[in-house]
């Protein structure tokens, strides 16, 4: 395991707080049930997230539209900005 310099945050339950927060929030902002988070990475001010949306369920759920929403979050989950990247069927793959 790798020592953690003083000073420096890490991805631990941390990261699990922070992505429940800002799925909760853009759930709200954009009036969709979130699904999870699929991409997390630290910037200078803060964190980027990806997360995943449903936005239109569907009758088989293989043709769900889901969305992938790329988030801004300051350092306490708060959400700076956010931008749907694209829009999918959940039967989809990607490279698979």
């Amino acid at each position: 395991m790798a020592d953690k310099k003083a000073g420096s945050e890490s991805l631990g339950s941390g990261a699990e707080r922070l992505g429940a927060r800002v799925m909760h929030s853009l759930a709200i902002l954009v009036g969709c049930p979130t699904e999870g988070v699929t991409g997390l990475r630290r910037n200078d001010d803060g964190w980027i997230l990806t997360v995943e949306v449903l936005e239109v369920e569907r009758v088989p759920e293989t043709t769900d539209v889901l969305a992938s929403y790329e988030v801004e979050a300051d350092r306490d989950g708060g959400i700076i900005s956010f931008e749907r990247r694209r829009r999918y069927l959940r039967a989809e793959t990607e490279g698979v």
